[in-house]
This record gives C-alpha cells, sequence and structure tokens, in this order.
C-alpha cells in the first residue's frame, strides 16, 4: 500500500502525501516540543528569575491547563469553519507568545505569555488527530496514527537533548526563540494545508459547541476517554519531575539527564511501531490489556529498585513508558470509531481530557512526599490497576475493532 492509497480524499497539491504526514506529526508534538525542550533549563531559570521551583513548575502547569481548555474551542469552531482557518490563527498566537515568552523579565510574566502560547499551540493539538480522521479510516488511520505518533515522540527523545546544547550556547531565553521558529515553520507548512474537512457544521456558532455535549453523551467514547487519560497522570508527572529526579536526586548534570530523559523517549517512538507488528497476530483488546499489566509491573519497580540509581530507576519505568506508547494507536482508533461527525468536538474532548489528567500528575507530584520516585512509582502502579479493573466493564459498552485478518499486512507509508 503506498502513501497516495492512504489517502481517502483528494491529495494535498502543496504537501503531497508525505508533507501532510510530517505536518500533522509536528502539529501533534507541539505538547512535548513546548515542554521537553526547555526542561532542562529549568534550575537555571528560577535563578535567573529568582522565582522558587514551585513557582517555576507553574509555567508547566499553566501551559497544560489552557492548552487543554483552548482544544475546547478550537475543535468545535474547525468544525465550523474548516481546519485550516483556526491553524493559521492559533499558530500566529504560539509564534508570538513564544516570541514573548523569550523577553519576560518576571516569573509572574512568563506564565502569563505561556498561558497565551498554550492558548494558540492547543489549536494545533485540536485539528491533527482530526485531519486524520478527515482523511483516513479503518486500520489505514490506525497505520497513520502509528506513524504520526512515533514521528510526533521523536520531540522528547531530541528535545531535551538540543534544550542542553542550547543552554551551552545561549540562555533559558535562546530556547523559546528556537520555540518560535518551530511555530513559524507550522504556520508556513499550514499555508500550504488543502482543507480537508468533508462537511462543515451549518447554523449558528453555538450551534458547534453543542458538538461537545453530543460527544460526552456517548456513553461508549465517554468511558474510553477517561479509562485512556489515566496514563497520562503518571506519565506527565514524570515529565514534570525528572529533571528533579536525575538532577537534583541523583545529582546528575544537565547532560546527564537529557541522555537518560532521550532513552526513555526512544522507547516512546518505538512503542507506536512495535503495535503495528504485533497487531497482525493480536486484537487490539488483548495488546491494551498486556499493556495495563506491563505498567503495573513497572510501578512496582519503580517503588522497590528505583532510588538505588539513575540507571536502575531508567530501567524500571522503561516498560511503563513503552506500554503507555504502545497503546497510543489502538486506543486513538478505538476512540475515533465511536462517533461519526463532530470530529473537532470529539478530537478535543480526548485531547483536553488527557491533558487535563496530566496535569492533576503533575500538581500531585509537585507535593513534598518525601520521596519522588516512590510517590511516582505508586501513582503509575495505581492508574495501572484501576485501568486493567476497568477494562472488560468498559469495552463491553463501546463499539469494537474488528480482529486483525491473519496473513494481510498492514503496511505504511514510505516517508
Amino acid at each position: 500500500m503506498t502513501t497516495s492509497q492512504l489517502l481517502r480524499t483528494s491529495s494535498q497539491k502543496y504537501l503531497g502525501s508525505r508533507g501532510l504526514i510530517v505536518l500533522i506529526a509536528l502539529l501533534s508534538a507541539f505538547v512535548p516540543l513546548s515542554t521537553d525542550l526547555y526542561l532542562p533549563a529549568l534550575p537555571a531559570m528560577s535563578r535567573n528569575l529568582q522565582a522558587p521551583a514551585e513557582q517555576i513548575s507553574l509555567t508547566l502547569s499553566a501551559f497544560f491547563v489552557l492548552y487543554s481548555v483552548g482544544m475546547l474551542v478550537w475543535g468545535p469552531l474547525s468544525d465550523r469553519y474548516g481546519r485550516k482557518p483556526i491553524l493559521l490563527i492559533g499558530l500566529s498566537v504560539y509564534a508570538l507568545s513564544s516570541g514573548l515568552c523569550s523577553i519576560a523579565t518576571s516569573v509572574t510574566a512568563l506564565i502569563v505569555f505561556r498561558a497565551l502560547q498554550a492558548a494558540g499551540g492547543s489549536a494545533a493539538g485540536a485539528v491533527a488527530s482530526a485531519i486524520v480522521k478527515d482523511m483516513f479510516s479503518g486500520r489505514k488511520r490506525e497505520s497513520v496514527l502509528a506513524i504520526v505518533q512515533s514521528l510526533a515522540m521523536l520531540s522528547p527523545a531530541v528535545a531535551p537533548m538540543f534544550g542542553a546544547m542550547l543552554l551551552g550556547v545561549t540562555t533559558w531565553r535562546g530556547v523559546f526563540w528556537v520555540l518560535t521558529a518551530i511555530g513559524v515553520m507550522a504556520l508556513l507548512g499550514s499555508l500550504m494545508l488543502e482543507e480537508t474537512i468533508p462537511q462543515r457544521n451549518t447554523g449558528a456558532l453555538l450551534h458547534s459547541f453543542k458538538g461537545l455535549a453530543n460527544v460526552l453523551q456517548n456513553r461508549g467514547f465517554t468511558m474510553l476517554m477517561l479509562l485512556f487519560s489515566l496514563g497520562s497522570i503518571s506519565g506527565l508527572a514524570f515529565v514534570s519531575a525528572s529533571t528533579y529526579i536525575y538532577q537534583d536526586g541523583f545529582h546528575l548534570s544537565s547532560q546527564a539527564y537529557s541522555f537518560y530523559f532521550a532513552v526513555n523517549a526512544i522507547f516512546l517512538i518505538m512503542g507506536p511501531m512495535i503495535y503495528l507488528r504485533i497487531s497482525r497476530r493480536f486484537h487490539a483488546e488483548t495488546i491494551i490489556r498486556t499493556c495495563f499489566m506491563i505498567s503495573l509491573a513497572s510501578g512496582v519497580l519503580m517503588i522497590l529498585f528505583g532510588n538505588l540509581a539513575p540507571y536502575i530507576f531508567a530501567l524500571c519505568i522503561l516498560p511503563s513508558s513503552l506500554a503507555g506508547s504502545i497503546l497510543r494507536p489502538p486506543a486513538a482508533n478505538l476512540m475515533l470509531e465511536q462517533q461519526q461527525g463532530d470530529t473537532g468536538s470529539m478530537v478535543s474532548v480526548m485531547s483536553c481530557t488527557g491533558l487535563l489528567m496530566g496535569s492533576l500528575g503533575m500538581t500531585l507530584i509537585s507535593f513534598n512526599w518525601g520521596n519522588t520516585i516512590i510517590a511516582l512509582g505508586t501513582m503509575t502502579l495505581l492508574t495501572a490497576l484501576i485501568s486493567l479493573l476497568a477494562w472488560p466493564l468498559v469495552i463491553q459498552r463501546a463499539h469494537r475493532l474488528p480482529h486483525p485478518m491473519h496473513g494481510v499486512e498492514v503496511e505504511t507509508p514510505n516517508l
């Protein structure tokens, strides 16, 4: 199957099939790019702005909260006005606010500009997955989701290392200038995008926002969404706490920290492609259930052995990271299959819930637990255990995916 055959609608005149997939991956990576790139700079920001670590952490949590809320606005608007106009507006706001972050002179101003950056960037998150559903269906969609998610996961692997390299030649302000450039690149790509929405919502503007209520009334979708969002609690708690675990707890340099973070991110990249392989033999439901069990075991390992050494902690958390990455494509595809129409609203609710859960995890891990690694392991264990116990009940309420056809391979686009 070629890339062009994967497209359900007409190919993109300017971007082409490959360019479209790369653009979707870039838009999907806005959250990790906007957070992971400046994680190594957090201690330096605290010193430069003369602000405690708790206030600097608000630049992370504020971003996630506003990003989540913003998607609830942009998603329905993209159903009403189209994907491209929303992208152009949101990315313009993102690029401008990223530049403002680089010249902030106080932690209060930085938090405000980060919130504005999140509000603009959330347009990318709201539209990226909606474009996937506009253009692809069935197993083809699952393949594209896996490819896009693998490409998007390159940013967590590269961003901390690149951020640490930037700190060797510039200050934390230079990191935000890089984010400004990324926003401009995405904006230029969106200018070349041809509209993908097959049919826009008509009627009054308020009617578009009723799509949010329509989506939430779909019980199968809502239960799946809540279940799959639980993993974001421990996942983003690790993102928030990782720099303090490795640099303050294990006394590693920012370069060493970025190496450990990159190793973890490499497993995140591998996950979706591993799923494409094993999904030829095993049903998505079996894979999802197994991933929950692996995450549970990973939480136990962190509690028992995570404090011994940095490499041991890394080995303990890797199974959870890999399992969470493997279940991303089937989870997204399963949720997208639950509803026809109101795609922008559905994607917005999915992403918003995941990020709000992640923000909860970031807030919880910031408390003074005494031992951050044990707290993180406990969060991983509990969220995985709840997911595993709830899975049989939830899947019975959902429109289930078909079993894989043995002997039929799902080919991937040649990028």
